[in-house]
This record gives structure tokens, sequence and C-alpha cells, in this order.
């Protein structure tokens, strides 16, 4: 009588532990990690319904992690899930024993007899893998806070960074119908109609710069840059004084580089025409003196919020926006300047990584918020070694330290005043002295152009064409009135630059 033998099974069964080393019990719900593991291999589409809410590591038992990794890979080189593809693609990747072996992938799949409550399951094992992750990060920073080696500062930072993180990896927004954002978008094209300014955003009080961006639209990123001496800080606090002074709409301002009082004497002296060394050092004639109390009365209750804690990180200023926009209504917000932010609590392999994470956060905090935000950067040196009024021009590709600033904003501006490097005649033999180019070489939703302004060296202040100044009466009554006519439309495709999509339309085809 012929006999058979059966080869004796050396699959080693993996105990996953239930409790860690405190004796708390970890997050975690097996049943269902297995019903979703075991759906994935008996339905085709199983997979694509749990793709966008699982990864590997959102589950507990490492045997369904590396079960669940092989699912994936085999999806992505589009071949067939199912138990036998599954054992094959483990059995070549050496990992087959540590998933349990062939009869733990069978008693998974046989576990289960359809996927009809497989995004249910997967949204359960989702939430106890993000309370692990919270329970790590609570753990880590309580045991660092104990270590009196640890600088508080850098811990806090490395907590933000933490949190932040665990926060953006674990935000899933679904697809939307499109109804409730043509009644959206319906709304604000009626709002636009019955202003009658003919702006659709927040103007920015200089009328050249309005023709041509239709105000500063809630969720942008506007990008102001320039070099050195050029008057960035002069512009931002320009427009500060039209918007918050004389429009009394709220304004946030985070300065890295200046103090608040160092801020606000500036300001002073643009509001009320005095030159900064005057303000300085206090020698002032009685009429200046006169000037100085009368117009300076437009300042107080201003709605100006200034921020001037150095070395800002990206996390203290979503904190500190989101209190602004929630207590204050702050419509916009200014940030000078953007090369002197941090991300701190990260490593990164070099300044213009850092420089990308910071753009693409102020990106997302502007959508958040559903504020423009203005943040000034820095040129590189290259505007320098060019010769002429052209050359001097400022392009997109004299961005400092990060391509990503002009992929994540949604317009780009640059400062030009070609006195500055002693070009006091413009081709047409016309005087340059005491003019400003405000080009706008990106906009994404508009179009490129130069708006041209004047500049007033003496109070820092930059001007709209032919505005009218405050009349120096000793009664020190204030009246202001703007007109300018310094809109100059956008390049002919000879001329621009800047934007290779169609001249004058929206940048859509800028370079990302």
């Amino acid at each position: 009588m012929a006999t058979s033998t059966r080869k004796k099974s050396n699959i080693k069964v993996v105990e996953v532990p239930q409790v860690d080393s405190y004796g708390h019990r970890q997050p975690q719900n097996l049943d269902m990690e297995n019903a979703v593991v075991g759906a994935v291999m008996i339905e085709q589409d199983a997979y694509g319904m749990v793709s966008e809410i699982l990864k590997p590591e959102s589950f507990y038992d490492h045997r369904n992690q590396l079960i669940y990794k092989a699912v994936q890979n085999l999806s992505l080189q589009q071949k067939p899930v199912d138990m036998l593809s599954v054992t094959d693609y483990l059995e070549q990747q050496g990992e087959l024993e540590e998933a349990g072996g062939p009869a733990n992938i069978v008693a998974l799949a046989n576990g289960v007899t359809s996927s009809a409550h497989i995004v249910y399951h997967a949204k359960v094992v989702q939430q106890k893998y993000l309370a692990r992750q919270m329970i790590t990060f609570a753990s880590t920073v309580l045991t660092k806070a104990f270590d009196q080696t640890q600088d508080v500062a850098d811990l806090l930072n490395e907590a933000e960074m933490s949190i932040f993180n665990l926060s953006q990896n674990n935000m899933k927004k679904s697809a939307q119908q499109i109804n409730p954002y043509i009644r959206e978008v319906m709304d604000m094209i009626s709002k636009a109609a019955s202003r009658t300014d003919g702006l659709s955003g927040l103007s920015s009080g200089f009328e050249g710069i309005d023709k041509m961006t239709s105000g500063w639209q809630n969720s942008d990123l506007v990008i102001i840059a320039a070099r050195p001496a050029m008057g960035k800080t002069a512009f931002v606090l320009s427009m500060m004084k039209k918007m918050a002074i004389d429009m009394r709409q709220p304004i946030a301002m985070f300065s890295l580089e200046m103090s608040n009082a160092q801020l606000v004497r500036r300001l002073m002296g643009n509001v009320c025409e005095i030159s900064g060394e005057k303000l300085r050092n206090g020698q002032l004639k009685p009429n200046e003196w006169a000037q100085l109390d009368a117009r300076v009365q437009t300042m107080n209750d201003a709605p100006v919020y200034l921020d001037d804690t150095s070395g800002l990180s990206i996390f203290e200023l979503r904190t500190k926006a989101r209190r602004l926009v929630r207590e204050h209504d702050v419509k916009m917000i200014m940030i000078d300047y953007l090369q002197l932010m941090t991300a701190s609590g990260a490593n990164f392999n070099s300044r213009q990584e850092e420089v990308s994470i910071i753009s693409r956060s102020l990106k997302g905090l502007a959508k958040e918020l559903d504020i423009p935000i203005v943040a000034l950067s820095q040129l590189n040196r290259g505007v320098e070694n060019r010769e002429g009024n052209e050359g001097k021009r400022p392009q997109l590709s004299d961005l400092r330290e990060s391509g990503a600033i002009e992929q994540d904003a949604d317009i780009v501006c640059f400062i030009h005043r070609p006195e500055y490097y002693g070009i006091t005649l413009d081709e047409n033999n016309r005087d340059m002295r005491g003019m400003a180019e405000f080009i706008i070489a990106k906009h994404r939703n508009g179009a490129t152009g130069i708006v041209k302004m004047k500049f007033r060296h003496e109070f820092a202040r930059f001007e709209d064409l032919h505005e009218t100044q405050y009349v120096p009466v000793p009664q020190g009554e204030v009246t202001i009135s703007a007109h300018a006519d310094g809109f100059q439309p956008a390049f002919s495709p000879e001329d621009n630059p800047f934007a290779p999509g169609p001249v004058g339309g929206p940048d859509e085809d800028a370079p990302f």
C-alpha cells in the first residue's frame, strides 16, 4: 500500500503586540484590517476604493502591511491582484514567510465574502493609524520636554513641524460636484458688477495697479520682489497707508527685518510727508510740527496690526494669522520678507528646499484664510550684471533661492527704479528721475505689464502718477484725491521677457 507523507509546514505565526511598553493598548482594529486586506485580494475594484485612504503603514499588523504593499505594487504595475499573484509577489521579494505564509493569505481572502463595506472599514483603520501617530508624537515631545539638555525653543519648533506634517499628510479632500461652485462664482460676479470701482478684489489704493489686477484677490499669494534699496518696504507701507489708514481696511504686517517702532516711524513719514531723517533727529520746523500733529491723527485707531517677531517660522505665522483673521477680521497679510522666515523643526538638504516649503505653506495659508497674502522677496545679483534699463529690469529668473516661489505665487511683481542705477532718461529722452516701475511679471488670472509710478525718496513713498498731494495748511486739514493715468498695457509679444503665454491675457502657460 502506497503511503504518502506530508511535509510539515514551517510557517511561523507572527504575534502582533497588543500593548506598548507602558502597558497601554495601541489603537487598532485587527478584524477590520483583515477585512480590508482580504477584500482587496478577492474583488478587482476594491483596491481603487481604498487606495487614497490607506497606505501600507496605516495597518497595525506588520503582516497586513506587507500584503497591502504587495497589492499596491501589483496595481501600480497593472497586474492582476488575487491570492496567487500576491503570494507569488511576496515570495519573489523574500517576504512571504514574514507576511504569515500562504496559509495566512488564504485565510484572509476566505475570511471575507465581498467588499461591500470596505470604505467604512478602511476609514476606521486610518483613524486608528492617526491615533497611533498622535500618541507617538506626544510621547516624543513628553520625553524630550523632561530632558534638561533640550532647548525649549528648538523643541517647540520641532513639535510645530511634526504636528503640521501630521495634519497635512492626513488631510484628504474629495472631489466635489460643480453646482455649488457655479453659484459661488455667479455670486462673486454679481458682487463685482455692483461695485462702482469695477474691482473684484481688495483695492491696493493704486489706480494703475488695480486696473491691471482688479484688486488683490482672496486666496492669492502675491510676491513683490526687488533688489535691496529699490523700496520694497516703502511700497508696502505706501499701500498700507492707502488701504488701512485711508480706506480703513484691516491689514496685518509681519516684519522680520525692522522693529514695529521703525515701521511706524517710516509710515508716519509717509503719511505726514516729513523726511525720515527729521523724524529720527526731531529737528522739525514749527510748521512741520503742526503738520505732524495734524496728520498723525489720521493714524489713530487705524486697523493696522504689526508683528516684528524675528526669525518667524511658517508655523508661528499660521497660528498668528488665524487669530488675526478671527479676532480682527484682517483682510490682507503682508510679510517683510520671505527669505527671513524659517521652517524650523525639520531637516532640509538646502536652503532652497526650506524656502520651497515656506512659499508652498504661504499659498496654502492664503487659501485656508481666503485672503490675499503679500510677501516681499529678495532678488539675486543677476540684475547687477546686466546693462541698460532693459537689462536692469528684473526677470522671473532673478528670484532668489527658489524657483518654487514663482511656481506657488499667483502674482509675481517687481519694483524697478532706473534712477537708482544712474539711468535718468528713457529711450525717448524723457526724464526718469523720481519714476518707478511696478512690473507684473506673472499673473495667473490676468494680464502682465508695467505700471508707471512716482517715488518720493524723501518720504519713502510710492504714488500714482498725477496724484494730488497733501496741501500743507497750518490747520492740518487733510484732503486726498487720487488719479492715475500711469497704466501701461501689457507687453507686446516682442518685448515681454516674462510670460511665454498669450500676452495681455491670463498667464496660464507661465513656467512652473
